[in-house]
């Protein structure tokens, strides 16, 4: 609890790539749920967009039958998660989205990257990021060369608290991700945007993780903002990864494995990245970042091949065969992120034979999700100077047995499995919760993170093969790279 306070009710906005969900709390008690999707587009060209009207709709209807399902109980304060690097142009007296966005995952900024590829070792200096096309900057340079001025190019959270409650703001957790932002001083760098040929004054202003932020009558109804973060560090939140070396690995559209660094920011040198984790009154908490661009989106490709019917073939299948007969995938269909940071590789099976089967190929793929993520948790450990005791995680690939145990098994920890797939609306509903108080210390803990671990999945094989297994995958990986 919060300095005894009464139990509130809370609405945490989760934004997401392909829905939007909302979530009314009260307490830790899910009053009401509901997730309307959103139609995300591409192209073989890397194009990947979506339409901001539809995802406004999506948030207002979204937030309308969440309400309707908890009894449309008196709101206190709003919450909201956003899915981090995708960007959009739109106008800023009317509110009016100029364009579509241009989604976290969209490469044709590797045109950008290329550019300015002889400065990308002082920009991670100076922002913990890589200079890649999945951060900001690239697709706000890629997105004005092709509009022009005009239009202010932001994240989305910008434009959904602008039209929630008239801000021009982003979190300091999200600003973190555009490449424009100090990781010392969590300001925005002036010599950042210069190289960028960005000015300072046109970005919105930096905020907190857990403050007032507005007043929101958007809905119809009135109620404070008082909470914002990016998505995966709204789930760090409230996975309770607070202190140094503590991490979780959400498996949504994407993979993300983040490790808190504590109150010390860390420039990897393992192929991760360095950001800001949330801020609490005057409090920094820092972060590690590792990403797996195609998880879901791997599995939805499956369906699409019709290798799969549904995920619950990665269990039914995969499950079926005791190993991929040789057969390995990299999950490269956006390129590859950490610790590669190739955007341009591709996507590849390799090992097939005449004896090839279906289950061998699902196997494959859940193994190529696996193995990614346990290099990210190996880079981790290389970091922080002392390996990774347990792995926290959640997403809705969670529900594959199968998949928790090839990562437990490759990973050589246990996994601890967050008993809800709503963990990044708990953060944002944890922030919104301190937000209502900000003269409470940082420590304080709000009831939407009081859990438990639905089930421990432990590693099943020894050190010895699990590094051999990852080798092999490397070595495949490595090989794909020039095709």
């Amino acid at each position: 609890m919060v300095c005894n306070a009464a139990v509130v009710a809370l609405l945490a906005i989760d934004q997401g790539t392909s829905a939007t969900k909302a979530v009314v709390l009260e307490g830790s008690t899910v009053l009401g749920i509901a997730e309307v999707g959103v139609t995300v587009s591409a192209t073989v060209d890397g194009a990947v967009e979506l339409d901001p009207g539809q995802m406004w709709t999506s948030v207002v209807d979204a937030v309308e039958a969440a309400l309707a399902q908890a009894g449309r109980p008196r709101i206190e304060a709003i919450g909201l998660a956003n899915q981090g690097e995708t960007v959009m142009a739109w106008d800023r007296a009317s509110g009016r989205a100029t364009g579509p966005a241009v989604v976290w995952q969209d490469r044709r900024s590797v045109e950008v990257c290329h550019r300015l590829e002889r400065h990308a070792p002082r920009l991670a200096h100076l922002t913990g990021l890589e200079l890649d096309p999945y951060f900001v900057a690239p697709k706000i340079v890629w997105l004005r060369d092709r509009i022009g001025d005009g239009a202010v190019i932001t994240t989305t959270d910008t434009w959904l608290l602008h039209r929630m409650c008239g801000e021009f703001a982003t979190d300091v957790a999200t600003a973190g991700r555009s490449l424009l932002l100090d990781l010392d001083t969590t300001e925005w760098s002036d010599e950042a945007c210069a190289l960028f040929g960005l000015s300072v004054a046109d970005l919105p202003r930096v905020i907190g993780n857990a403050e007032p932020i507005g007043e929101c009558t958007a809905f119809g109804w009135s109620a404070p903002v008082t909470g914002a973060c990016v998505d995966q560090q709204a789930a760090l939140f409230a996975e309770s990864c607070h202190e140094a070396g503590e991490a979780k690995c959400t498996y949504g559209t994407g993979a993300f494995l983040l490790a808190s660094t504590g109150r010390s920011p860390v420039r990897s040198a393992a192929g991760l990245v360095g950001c800001p984790a949330w801020r609490i009154g005057d409090a920094t908490t820092w972060c590690l970042d590792g990403q797996v661009y195609t998880v879901g989106a791997a599995v939805t490709w499956l369906m699409a091949m019709r290798i799969i019917d549904d995920p619950t073939d990665l269990d039914r299948l995969g499950g079926s065969v005791p190993d991929s007969g040789g057969v390995t995938f990299v999950p490269a269909l956006a390129g590859l992120a950490a610790p590669y940071w190739r955007p341009e590789a591709r996507a590849a099976f390799t090992g097939l034979s005449l004896g090839t089967e279906r289950a061998h190929l699902v196997r494959a793929a859940v193994e190529g999700i696996a193995a990614q993520v346990a290099l990210l948790g190996h880079a981790v450990a290389s970091d922080l100077g002392a390996p990774m005791t347990r792995l926290r995680v959640d997403g809705g690939l969670t529900r594959s047995s199968l998949l928790l145990q090839l990562q437990a098994d490759l990973s050589q920890v246990p996994l601890e499995v967050y008993p809800s797939p709503h963990a990044t609306a708990f953060g944002a509903a944890a922030f919104a919760e301190l937000g209502l108080h900000p003269t409470v210390p940082g420590s304080a803990r709000p009831e939407a993170l009081a859990w438990q671990p639905e089930r421990t999945v432990s590693p099943q094989i020894g050190p010895d093969e699990a590094a051999d297994r990852l080798h092999r995958w490397r070595v495949v990986a490595d090989a794909t790279m020039s095709l």
